[in-house]
């Protein structure tokens, strides 16, 4: 049995946050790099140091799937939402009696629409915590649909304060995808890949696709810097 409004006790192994009067929904965003899964592992730790229950989700990882993991080396083993209905998700867990008080939903501006109104519904109706980490706008500077969802639904957004910067020194805002050298404008929303360690311009290979946080004005001029100057490779595509 679920839990419903009318009924609180409905399911025992529900999230406990109604003891708090109801769950909260909160979105953590911010540019490749500024630690968002760093802080979705400190947020699982917390919580569960004071003995509550969750567990952690996860989409597109550049570990592959079934892992959250982070450039500073951090890593847990999590639960890949590709395909997933996030109520059953859940669900199931309350049927074998296990308790989730709250769900850590990292890369969630890769999850569906559906899958963030599903995040709504347990929040609302199954009293758990929801905190859900990810990028607001892609290499277009154009909003991922989950994460305009969550703008939208969330009882809090927060900005992550680590600030990453520009090859400039200005304080990087946006990501920049660069495909075989070249700053791209066009092409599919989602496509794999990752920054480097320094936001230089990496030797390439055929296909090769990297991501580098760029500052808006340099964004919108395409300049990725002194490295890609040196080497021609400043273009518009």
């Amino acid at each position: 049995m679920t839990p419903t409004d009318d009924d609180p006790t409905a399911c025992v192994a529900a999230g406990d946050s109604r003891l708090r009067r109801g769950g909260r929904l909160k979105f953590f965003y911010g540019p490749m790099d500024c630690g968002k899964s760093t802080l979705a592992l400190q947020m699982d730790y917390n919580h569960a140091r004071q003995g509550r229950h969750g567990m952690v989700l996860t989409t597109i990882d550049r570990a592959g799937p079934g892992r959250l993991s982070t450039r500073i080396g951090l890593g847990k083993d999590a639960v890949d939402v590709a395909g997933l209905d996030l109520r059953d998700l859940v669900r199931d867990r309350w049927a074998r009696g296990i308790r989730v008080d709250y769900l850590i939903c990292d890369e969630a501006s890769f999850y569906t629409v559906e899958q963030i109104e599903q995040l709504a519904d347990l929040v609302d109706n199954s009293d758990v915590d929801v905190y859900a980490f990810g990028l607001a706008t892609d290499f277009r500077t154009a909003l991922f649909p989950a994460a305009q969802r969550l703008f939208e639904l969330a009882d809090e957004v927060t900005r992550v304060q680590v600030e990453v910067l520009c090859w400039c020194g200005r304080a990087g805002l946006l990501n920049a995808r660069v495909v075989d050298g070249v700053i791209a404008r066009e092409g599919d929303q989602v496509v794999i890949g990752d920054t480097t360690a320094d936001g230089a311009v990496p030797d390439t290979s055929p296909a090769d696709v990297h991501y580098q946080v760029l500052c808006r004005r340099h964004h919108r001029t395409g300049n990725l810097g002194p490295a890609a100057r040196a080497g021609g490779q400043l273009r518009l595509v």
